[in-house]
């Protein structure tokens, strides 16, 4: 049973999420990504691409934000989730010293800096996966499930995809290794962790895993990617601080698109049983999925920020979603593409047509910063049609509430009142 508490700085968390390779423009894909991080003669080389964030740091912290949610920064094979080196910056990124820089200047600005764990698989081209089928009595042997009796043995892969090996989290040196790799991290910026396919990984892997890196890090921040399951009992039992709540996030696109707020309140009042245990991280979209304006359009994905950001949770917000950014996700090679764009070299160079939506989304979380008490609020509902949803998120830790109203049934509206019933935030 969990024994820790989660961080106090938690509690203020509003945080961007940017895909590090596609944001810096760096290629991700067989050849591309190989030529990239080595010359003609096959030395390895770096771009220190890294240095593109810093432009991008007194953006995020005008509009809000006060933590930056990246991506895979390591050294891995291609798409940042086929690791080849935990404890090294990826060389299409740059290097340690750059990493540095970075969380140096995020932090001089109060910005907390997440990173993304990758410690379900690594790469098919991993050193010690290589040297693990090679000799099965070899120490990288235990890290991995490899039936050395098939010629050539086989690994255990994540869901199908070859180039992707399960570790074994039964191993006690597979424990020990992401041990060493997060608290490493920790002594250089890393402020909290989102723990990539956490689905997949047995919780007891993290309650054997976390405690040592609270030991060294007691402010570290876990969370973890569950798409589906026991919400609650993955964070109990895995001692996370909190999981992804993917039920809200397809509830609040679904119910927009289809006209059907009777969805969405079903999964508020699932929302408000999870708060009772954990704080969920929220989202209306991430490097995985479709564009919240792509599906659902431009007007009803302010309104699905509007919910993102008056319920209870811990916000994160997609790099490009406040700009309106559009990109549709699709299942074959490059697929992900449209989602994982490349930003300009300054915010002074980003397009005039995304100023509306960033307008409201700095609207959004000043509002969230008047009101922090958001962060656990329960929501309880007043009105409930198909196309008309009222609803209340209320003050656990005093008095007062907010009044949410979303309007779908002529043109997509939104209006929060305070206690008083003042119109404080409009939005048609």
């Amino acid at each position: 049973m969990s024994q820790h508490s989660t961080p106090d700085w938690v509690s203020h968390l509003i945080g961007w999420h940017i895909y590090p390779l596609g944001f810096c423009g760096a290629p991700t894909r067989g050849d591309h990504a190989w030529v990239d991080k080595h010359d003609e003669d096959g030395a390895e080389r770096v771009t220190h691409r890294l240095r593109h964030l810093l432009a991008w740091l007194d953006y995020v912290q005008e509009l809000g934000f006060n933590a930056i949610q990246l991506g895979p920064i390591f050294d891995s094979a291609s798409h940042g989730y086929d690791t080849v080196d935990f404890f090294r910056i990826d060389p299409r990124l740059g290097d340690e010293e750059d990493f540095l820089a970075f969380t140096r200047a995020a932090h001089e600005r109060g910005i907390k800096v997440l990173a993304d764990g990758v410690f379900n698989h690594v790469s098919e081209h991993h050193p010690s996966f290589i040297r693990a089928l090679e000799d099965q009595n070899c120490e990288e042997a235990q890290l991995f499930r490899i039936d050395y009796a098939q010629d050539p043995p086989q690994a255990e892969c994540f869901e199908g995809h070859g180039a992707l090996v399960n570790l074994n989290h039964d191993s006690p040196e597979v424990a020990k290794h992401i041990s060493e790799v997060m608290i490493y991290w920790g002594y250089r910026g890393i402020d909290g962790w989102r723990l990539d396919a956490a689905y997949a990984v047995p919780p007891v892997f993290w309650s054997k895993v976390l405690p040592q890196v609270r030991d060294e890090h007691p402010e570290v921040f876990v969370y973890g990617e569950v798409i589906h399951g026991d919400y609650a009992a993955i964070a109990e039992e895995s001692g996370m601080d909190s999981v992804t709540q993917y039920e809200l996030w397809k509830a609040l696109w679904s119910s927009l698109k289809e006209k059907n707020f009777f969805e969405l309140q079903w999964n508020l009042d699932r929302h408000n049983a999870f708060l009772d245990s954990f704080v969920p991280v929220t989202f209306i979209g991430n490097h995985d999925v479709t564009r919240i304006a792509t599906q659902i359009g431009a007007e009803k994905a302010l309104l699905a920020a509007v919910v993102l950001f008056t319920v209870g949770g811990v916000p994160l917000v997609y790099y490009g979603d406040e700009q309106g950014y559009t990109g549709l996700k699709e299942e074959r090679e490059g697929g992900d593409d449209q989602i994982r764009p490349a930003m300009p070299d300054s915010p002074e160079e980003l397009s005039p047509l995304g100023e509306h939506a960033c307008r409201i989304y700095h609207q959004l979380i000043a509002l969230r910063r008047t009101y922090p008490w958001l962060h656990i609020a329960r929501t309880e509902i007043d009105v409930l049609e198909n196309e008309h949803l009222v609803y209340r998120s209320i003050n656990q830790e005093g008095e007062g509430h907010l009044q949410v109203e979303l309007d779908i049934r002529d043109t997509p509206r939104a209006v929060v009142r305070d206690a008083t019933g003042t119109e404080i935030l409009s939005i048609s």
